[in-house]
C-alpha cells in the first residue's frame, strides 16, 4: 500500500511536513539554535552546525553563539570595553 504523499514527521509534540527544516526545543534547555533538523519522507534528521577549529588563544562567540571565531588583533578583548566605560563614568563625576 502507497501513501498519497511524502510523510510527515513527528519530533517531540510536533508535526513537521517533508522537507521542513527546524531547530529542535528541548526542555529545560530551549530552542537548540545550533542544531538544524529536517524531516524526510517521515524521518527526522538532526545535525550539530560544524565549525572549523579557531587558531587562536582566546577565541569570541559575539557573531555567531555556535562558533567560536578569533577577534581582530584590533578588538578590545570581551568585556573590557565596558568595565572601561564605567570607569570612566565614575571618574567623571
Amino acid at each position: 500500500m502507497q501513501a498519497d504523499g511524502p510523510r510527515a514527521c513527528r519530533f517531540g509534540r510536533r508535526w513537521y511536513l517533508n522537507n521542513e527544516s527546524w531547530h529542535p526545543y528541548v526542555p529545560p534547555f530551549g530552542e537548540m539554535k545550533c542544531i538544524l533538523c529536517w524531516c524526510v519522507s517521515g524521518q527526522t534528521h538532526c545535525q550539530r552546525q560544524e565549525c572549523p577549529p579557531a587558531a587562536c588563544a582566546s577565541p569570541t562567540r559575539r557573531d555567531n553563539p555556535c562558533c567560536a571565531k578569533c577577534r581582530p588583533a584590533d578588538a578590545p578583548p570581551d568585556g573590557q570595553e565596558k568595565v572601561h566605560d564605567a570607569r570612566a563614568e565614575a571618574w567623571s563625576h
